[in-house]
């Protein structure tokens, strides 16, 4: 597949290694290593994807240039327009051109992330009563002197999204009833510091996300009938473990089984053969789970304005 990447922040880069030979060209209006200012400047006989890695503001425009024109596209989560029919629009043409519009949610391919999933659809974990996650990276400093990134509802649709996708990639499509616990603003304009927590409708989901953890980190605690299952750190951020345990009745310490990787991340690779797979099976665009997040995340950031 010939391949062009639009956007040469910290995430062009990152995908312009991945597809190596397969790229074909770079789009950048001001980075001084890009093959083109504009995507228009582009021979359209060129290329056969693009992968769009730039801020929220220009997204949607360049999606639908891309899409309008049968060309398939991957890009930087989340889809954050300023009003739903924009998304409604993009599936349209992805419709009508038979172009893949894939949204990357590169975690969905972490190892331990596979392994939750199967885990939890296996049933062995029985019912499953309350999930908690943590995840914190260390760039409030960076996104404060960002002219773009310290804006809007901040860590919210940066981690969040990461967290609410995660939580359907195990759970399904559970209910859009999540609620701000906390919303702080301890050294950025916009929160640098969100926890949300899910109603009545279970598993009861707990997602706290900052950019305040001066060491990167992740973790994930699931307790349910029969047992419990930890995540502890990404494979980017190893060493990443993994812990079942089965629980004992009427009490006792649970045997466990673990698993440690120590390993480079394999996520983005992972992704873009996945990407590649969509784009030559034919299978179309399904932006529902877009759709989703855009409502879930939409609605919690306009209750962290209101209460501001």
């Amino acid at each position: 597949m010939r391949a062009l990447v639009v956007g040469l922040g910290i995430q062009g880069h990152k995908r312009r290694r991945v597809v190596g030979e397969e790229c074909i060209g770079t789009v950048d209006p001001v980075h001084g290593d890009a093959d083109f200012r504009t995507l228009e400047e582009v021979p359209l006989e060129r290329f056969d994807a693009a992968l769009v890695c730039t801020p929220d503001e220009p997204k949607f425009e360049l999606l639908k240039y891309l899409l309008a024109h049968g060309k398939h596209v991957l890009v930087e989560k989340p889809l954050w327009f300023s009003n739903e029919n924009q998304i409604d629009e993009l599936a349209g043409l992805a419709a009508t051109s038979g172009a893949v519009c894939y949204t990357a949610y590169n975690h969905r391919f972490e190892p331990h992330f596979v392994r939750m999933r199967d885990l939890i659809t296996s049933g062995a974990l029985g019912e499953i009563y309350r999930c908690r996650m943590f995840y914190g990276n260390g760039t409030a400093r960076l996104v404060r002197e960002s002219a773009w990134r310290d804006t809007g509802a901040g860590v919210l649709p940066d981690l969040g999204s990461h967290l609410l996708d995660t939580a359907r990639f195990w759970f399904g499509d559970i209910a859009d009833d999540f609620s701000i616990i906390s919303a702080d603003r301890f050294e950025n304009r916009a929160p640098d510091h969100v926890v949300i927590a899910s109603g009545n409708a279970g598993p009861r989901i707990e997602l706290e996300m900052t950019l305040l953890s001066w060491r990167n980190h992740f973790t994930c605690d699931v307790f349910a009938e029969h047992g419990t299952a930890h995540i502890e750190s990404l494979c980017k951020w190893g060493p990443s473990r993994f812990v079942h345990r089965h629980r004992i009745l009427p009490s006792g310490r649970p045997p466990e089984e673990a698993l440690t990787l120590v390993q480079d991340d394999p996520t983005w690779e992972a992704e873009y053969t996945h990407f590649k797979a969509l784009c030559a099976g034919g299978g179309g665009s399904n932006l529902e789970n877009d759709r989703w997040l855009y409502r879930s995340l939409g609605r919690l950031a306009a209750e962290i304005d209101g209460a501001a």
